[in-house]
């Protein structure tokens, strides 16, 4: 029978918001599971099985974009929005969350060029807006942090990817910091700032790789995934139907992964994705809901669940 899956957030994304007194009760009758460790990245990785190691996901980008990763080992470069506070320098914003259009992306390039090629590497965006740095199969790239986990993080999340004297650590340390004083120097960051967008004063690399070998039976638990999230859609790309994010779940009868990382506000989570959850659930429509967060913890609800009536109510995701 169907299941549902939901993709969300670290609790902590919520901050002090509760869910009515009927989810809560039924996220209290729930079975409580460790899926594993925290992040995003490992989020993903409990539902997607990616042959080989490491995370390329810059390269499963890149061929689902414009279909040309070949064997060369791919960097995602983010634009990036870095603040200076007290406690030292911390990502605000970065890629589509940034506005990035195609002028920004036609008179920035050209900018930033140079410093990749004189590398050796190729640095290019695609139509989808997204930066990109081409380097040889051989290449050595740092093991940088996804920029969704360092968001509001201090920049030496960055950095400590880079610290060392080896060669390759100095020669990313020298880009990223050429990138920045281009990019903090060009014209369109000023008429950014006078328009009230997010500033482009950094780029952040992360998703390193080349393509995984093809495995066989490439297969996923769910049929369909539901995602707003670019890769999302690379890593499933061949292994299930994906689909746009809609304001809201309707077919709550499938078997679907419904990535809702994105959502901060939990009376609208509550209303447009879990009480139809909830509904399918108890007619029988759908076998289980999971409810994986990004904390590592997840929630599995079964129809037979509204039999733990002695169990107290979970007004937070994070309880």
């Amino acid at each position: 029978m169907a299941r549902i899956t939901f993709l969300l957030p670290d609790p902590a994304r919520f901050g002090a918001q509760r869910l009515p007194v009927a989810s809560a009760s039924a996220l209290g009758r729930g079975t409580r599971l460790r899926q594993g460790v925290p992040g995003r990245r490992a989020q993903l990785l409990r539902h997607v099985d990616l042959p080989g190691s490491g995370w390329p996901v810059a390269a499963l980008s890149r061929q689902a974009d414009a279909g040309d990763a070949g064997d060369h080992r791919w960097l995602l470069l983010e634009p990036a929005w870095l603040r200076p506070d007290i406690n030292g320098v911390r990502l605000m914003a970065y890629g589509a969350s940034m506005c990035v259009d195609e002028d920004d992306a036609d008179a920035l390039l050209p900018a930033l060029r140079p410093l990749f090629g004189d590398a050796g590497m190729t640095f290019d965006a695609t139509s989808q807006g997204r930066w990109y740095v081409r380097c040889g199969s051989g290449a050595t790239l740092p093991e940088f942090v996804d920029p969704g986990d360092a968001l509001g993080g201090d920049l030496g999340e960055v950095t400590q990817a880079i610290e060392g004297d080896s060669p390759h650590a100095r020669r990313w340390r020298t880009l990223l910091s050429e990138a920045q004083i281009v990019l903090h120097n060009h014209p369109r960051t000023a008429d950014r700032a006078a328009r009230g967008l997010p500033q482009f004063n950094a780029l952040w690399p992360w998703g390193g790789g080349s393509l995984p070998p093809v495995a066989s039976g490439r297969t996923m638990a769910h049929a369909h995934v539901l995602t707003a999230d670019a890769v999302v859609r690379a890593l499933v790309a061949g292994r299930a139907t994906v689909g746009a994010l809609p304001d809201a779940l309707e077919h709550a009868d499938s078997d679907v992964l419904v990535d809702l990382d994105a959502l901060r506000d939990l009376a609208l989570l509550d209303d447009r994705w879990l009480q139809p959850a909830l509904a399918a659930l108890s007619s029988g429509r759908v076998a289980s809901l999971l409810l994986d967060r990004g904390d590592g913890h997840a929630t599995e609800l079964r129809r037979w669940h509204r039999l733990r009536a002695w169990r107290r109510p979970r007004p937070r995701l994070g309880e």
